[in-house]
């Protein structure tokens, strides 16, 4: 539970107490001696010329003279401009030394929650297993380099002549000489964006040195030789893990903006931010859950998930939900979606303006969504046949006792795609007709080529994961989180960890990352076979994923299909998307949108934002296909729009949840969306 910024405890100048006796003295002649040496330094100041601040105040407060003409690049020189310096002798040291041992107090209770939530042998044992499968991976590669002296002093060699000329030119600027950068940032790389990056000397040099060692760590993996394609995507891996954990901007003392704002807050900003820490900690149980966002701002039914609407059905796996119509008639087949179940279904229901269950309600559709369980230990032999069973094809039983029809279309959404996919294929062994067309949101049936997040599978992962989850009967949806995160650690850990814990800022209140961090837990068994026969092994593509005693073959899915991908998607990637495309016996219409996994699909046609790609059939390479493309601007949702209905147009009265067959348990979004993990 996170605490509120009235709730958060704020920290005050404080005098200490007037001592007595030798102490008395020792502190009267500390501070004689602290005075003299001040005013000393500021005579000092005063006569030296212009020197170059460590710490510096924001470029736009500095004068800024008319700079002499020169050639090439135009760069601000801190000689001939030198920055304003922040004063040490303004910093109240006492209140900075009471302030950093409040800090170390809350360093001790974020330590006690990380120790004390963690379950005996669990996070330690699943690190020490990542730290092993790191080292050995990056062994591969440090075994290639250094098994000729050769080749290891001429890869030495050129980490030393960047560092050095990086060196020099840092030298040269510091005579006043404007020089361009031997190393810039990566477009759109926000760690480096503060000005006294480049304006510094110090900080540009150590900014454009970690720059090149990153680059030629990264060079060290692509160039070694005789790697297999997965080790190498591993070691790649780790070294931008490591890469980006280890960058100057992380650190409060080797970034300008960090170590400004902490003299000026006098260390309060890190006791704000060591408090944050230590409840996230908390909230994940001796996991960090870093929040990306301000959770006191949200309520599911008020704020997100707001679609009006019934809960018809409840089971161990499952609640099924109708929504209310808002047109006088709707369209004859109904419409169920089947959503992930790492996290929560109202991605598909943010808010009024995101919402792509209301906007399908407002189109005519009587639309149903699963809620799935977050489970408890009781639940950790439900796998991907109790899904389906209780799941799936529990909702068709549903739907046709509410609506009196038994012919619906359907929409699956990354793993609950999946699922619907095989689902499918159980389906047509069995020659059960009742879903007419399928959608496929973002949403991968061949694992070959999987992207980022099969760098992170492999036998050892998961059987340290296997393990953990013995324990507990199921996955904490904080680990899935963090390996999600581990894929953009910049974007989605580094940043949040500068900004909450260091700069001590909470985080904006932003609905998609709310419903992000709104993880759930994941059954045992449910996971495990997903991990394995979909990530390891690739048994639907292979076609030897059996089912309740049934060989699934998606060849035999002649219905038609919908398969809309985005070009940016690093879960379900669009080269994936369409390789799987392929598998399937029936009629395939494939999109490709703008933009990534989420904000790709959740793209209402009122925001006028990215474009889709639609062409031929899915033939051919995916480049091929591409190159044949048309684009249209705007979002694909009329595009699927026209696609679906016009393979049942027919429309009937508005139907009521429940149909007044089945009696209503709850209000949308239900109780189950409810339970935190």
């Amino acid at each position: 539970m996170t605490m509120s910024r009235d709730d958060e405890p704020t920290v005050k100048e404080r005098k200490t107490p007037p001592k007595t006796g030798e102490g008395a003295a020792r502190k009267a002649k500390s501070v004689k001696t602290s005075a003299s040496r001040a005013k000393a330094q500021k005579t000092a100041d005063k006569a030296a010329a212009p020197a170059v601040s460590v710490v510096e105040r924001p470029a736009e407060a500095a004068p800024k003279p008319a700079p002499a003409p020169r050639a090439g690049r135009k760069r601000a020189s801190p000689v001939a401009a030198p920055p304003i310096p922040t004063p040490l002798t303004a910093v109240d040291f006492e209140v900075m030394a009471e302030n950093m041992a409040q800090l170390v107090d809350q360093g001790r209770k974020a330590l006690a929650a990380a120790i004390g939530n963690a379950e005996a042998g669990g996070p330690r044992s699943e690190l020490a297993a990542n730290v092993a499968d790191a080292t050995k991976t990056l062994g591969v590669v440090a075994e290639y380099w250094l098994a000729k002296p050769e080749r290891a002093a001429i890869a030495q060699a050129e980490l030393y002549a960047g560092l050095s000329e990086i060196w020099r030119q840092t030298m040269r600027r510091y005579t006043g000489e404007d020089v361009p950068p031997i190393v810039a940032p990566e477009p759109g790389d926000k760690r480096f964006e503060s000005p006294e990056w480049e304006q510094n000397p110090f900080f540009d040099w150590l900014r454009q040195s970690y720059l090149h060692t990153s680059r030629w760590a990264g060079d060290m993996v692509e160039k070694a030789e005789g790697l297999d394609p997965h080790t190498r995507a591993k070691a790649a891996f780790y070294t931008r893990l490591i890469s980006s954990a280890v960058s100057p901007s992380n650190f409060v003392p080797t970034n300008p903006e960090l170590l400004r704002a902490t003299i000026e807050n006098k260390g309060e900003n890190l006791i704000r931010g060591m408090t944050m820490l230590a409840e996230d900690i908390s909230a994940g149980h001796g996991m960090l859950k870093i929040r990306q966002s301000d959770d006191t701002k949200f309520r599911l039914g008020v704020d997100l998930a707001t679609t009006p609407g019934k809960v018809v059905w409840r089971n161990d796996v499952m609640e099924l939900i109708q929504y209310e119509p808002t047109t006088e008639t709707v369209y004859k087949r109904p419409l169920l979606i089947t959503p992930p179940w790492i996290n929560k279904f109202y991605v598909l229901d943010l808010n009024p303006e995101k919402s792509f269950v209301r906007w399908a309600v407002e189109q005519g559709f009587t639309v149903f969504i699963i809620s799935w369980v977050n489970p408890d230990e009781s639940k950790s032999e439900k796998g991907f046949e109790a899904y389906m069973h209780e799941g799936v094809l529990t909702a068709l039983d549903v739907i046709e006792k509410a609506t009196g029809e038994r012919k619906v279309t359907a929409a699956g959404y990354c793993v609950g795609g999946t699922l619907l996919a095989l689902t499918l294929a159980y389906m047509a062994a069995k020659n059960d007709d009742r879903i007419d067309s399928v959608t496929f949101f973002a949403t991968q049936v061949d694992f070959s080529e999987a992207g980022d997040l099969q760098i992170l599978i492999d036998e050892g992962r998961l059987e340290a994961l296997d393990e953990a989850m013995a324990r507990t009967g199921y996955l904490d949806g904080v680990k899935m989180a963090n390996a999600f995160n581990m894929l953009r650690p910049n974007e989605l850990i580094w940043t949040y960890v500068v900004n909450n814990y260091m700069k001590g800022v909470e985080p904006a209140a932003f609905d998609l990352l709310y419903w992000n961090s709104d993880s759930t837990r994941i059954p045992r068994a449910n996971h495990s076979f997903y991990m394995r026969g979909c990530y390891l092994e690739n048994r639907l593509a292979r076609g030897e994923m059996v089912i309740d005693g049934v060989r699934l073959n998606l060849r035999q899915v002649s219905i038609p299909v919908y398969e809309i991908a985005t070009r940016e998607d690093h879960i379900a990637p669009a080269r994936s998307v369409f390789r799987g495309a392929k598998f399937f016996g029936g009629e395939v219409t494939y999109v490709l949108g703008g933009s990534g996994h989420i904000a790709g699909i959740i793209n209402p046609p009122s925001k006028g934002k990215y474009n889709y790609l639609t062409g031929g059939p899915v033939k051919g390479t995916f480049d091929e296909w591409v190159a044949g493309a048309k684009e249209t601007k705007g979002s694909w949702w009329p595009h699927w729009l026209s696609w679906v209905t016009s393979q049942a147009p027919q429309r009937v009265p508005a139907r009521a949840p429940g149909g007044g067959r089945l009696k209503p348990l709850c209000d949308a979004p239900g109780e189950y969306v409810r339970v935190k993990g």
